[in-house]
């Protein structure tokens, strides 16, 4: 099911990717422009524009764009070779526990305006890059497939899919 929401099993290469996440960037700006712009040239205007933020309006369209943005990451995963399903929710976890270690040991973290530490903002930099400019896998079997030694038990055996996927990752 997630395979169809996400696009888990879609690919998409390097400069589409970009170009679609420059797309979605610029819309979700003239969007917010937009909104804030509308509210701003009113009579209460400062008003208008709390109400907004607080509003449906604000949430529907950060969740629209989240969704499009992760959606997005997961294709270009997929397209370099990796598990987008085990890479996503990793990302995620790093990020909450740097957050947390940044918000607990506040010496740690980039300053004191920041929650997240300098482990955390080169891993986010390193992933962002990886999306941009690793290059894309050679084949469809590079997919369907995962990379195993001669000796490894065959497909057919009664291993589940999720004990396939962490044999993959790990590279036995």
């Amino acid at each position: 099911m997630l395979g169809f929401l996400f696009g888990f099993n879609a690919r998409i290469g390097r400069l589409r990717y970009f170009l679609i996440m420059f797309g979605l960037g610029f819309v979700t700006g003239f969007i917010a422009a937009v909104a804030t712009g509308i509210s701003l040239s009113s009579a209460g205007g400062i008003t208008q524009l709390f109400s907004l933020t607080k509003g449906w309006v604000a949430i529907t369209l950060g969740v629209t764009f989240v969704f499009a943005s992760f959606t997005l990451q997961s294709m270009r995963i997929r397209d370099m070779g990796w598990d987008p399903v085990c890479v996503i929710p990793g990302w995620i976890a790093l990020h909450i526990f740097d957050r947390l270690i940044a918000t607990k040991f506040p010496d740690v973290s980039l300053g004191p305006e920041t929650n997240q530490t300098i482990v955390g903002a080169l891993v986010h930099l390193g992933l962002a890059l990886a999306l941009l400019f690793w290059p894309s896998a050679k084949d469809e079997a590079d997919f369907d497939e995962p990379r195993r030694r001669s000796d490894a038990p065959s497909r057919r055996d009664s291993a589940s899919v999720a004990a396939q996927r962490m044999a993959r990752i790990s590279g036995n």
